[in-house]
């Protein structure tokens, strides 16, 4: 209705997911635990130019990438996503990435899963319990490096629970350490149908500073619009993460594209 185009993302890391749907063939990269081996940002730095290079040729404006979260299990199945066992190896490399693609103009990164994300089985239900220094020190530090040191434009949080509280409805980790703490400007958005397991998850992603429900769905607008009503969310509250989503179209080069 107000002409404001939809920017297309590609999941990642490895390259850019893109040939099962179109047919498009694009680079396979080295897994991100291989490239934090070489403990090379400069050339981290120059695959993530390369894959950016591509989302330029396929017109696209996000790329779903770089994964980054700590190797606390060795059967996590996201492992190969994730660079290190370590904080800082993590978040250096993440922040590399990251430079890499948005060096070019209209094009930005999701760095994710945050956080937590330490095994596949289970991940929508599993809660990570973990005090509040390990937490700090070890599993969000990486994020806190790439987000101060390269400014990507989204969050993505993950499936599981951080303490009891899924990590796309924590206030803790979504507002107070990532934006009032790290002070992070970007969006911060879920993965894919993570709130659309129980009633009310869509309304406290937005409560707690997440501002995209992915993939989009009928029931989530239902259950906005229905809270939006009985005063459960303020519409002050949904224009912060509209403005957010907003922010990134605008600064996209789909945006410059369809001007």
């Amino acid at each position: 209705r107000l002409d404001v185009p939809p920017v297309p993302t590609a999941d990642g890391p490895a390259g850019l997911r893109l040939n099962a749907s179109t047919g498009v063939p694009t680079t396979a990269w080295p897994c991100a635990t291989l490239l934090a081996c070489t403990w090379n940002t400069e050339l981290i730095e120059e695959v993530g130019a390369a894959g950016g290079a591509e989302l330029r040729e396929n017109n696209l404006g996000v790329w779903l990438a770089p994964a980054m979260n700590i190797h606390r299990n060795p059967l996590c199945g996201r492992n190969f996503e994730y660079y290190s066992e370590d904080p800082y190896v993590s978040g250096v490399m993440a922040a590399s990435v990251t430079r890499g693609v948005q060096s070019h103009p209209g094009l930005g990164v999701t760095i994710k899963h945050f956080c937590c994300n330490n095994q596949e089985n289970k991940r929508e239900t599993v809660s990570e319990n973990v005090p509040e220094r390990a937490l700090r020190e070890i599993y969000l530090r990486g994020f806190e490096i790439a987000v101060r040191k390269s400014k990507p434009w989204a969050v993505m949080t993950s499936y599981n629970l951080v303490n009891g509280v899924h990590t796309f409805a924590s206030n803790d980790l979504c507002t107070k350490a990532l934006r009032n703490e790290w002070e992070y400007q970007g969006l911060v958005m879920t993965d894919w149908t993570a709130s659309e397991k129980n009633p009310g998850e869509h309304t406290s992603c937005i409560l707690a500073g997440n501002d995209l429900i992915m993939p989009g769905h009928p029931g989530a607008k239902k259950e906005l619009t229905a809270a939006l009503k009985s005063g459960q969310i303020k519409r002050s509250e949904l224009e912060v993460a509209a403005a957010n989503v907003l922010n990134v179209i605008f600064s996209s080069n789909v945006w410059s594209i369809n001007e």
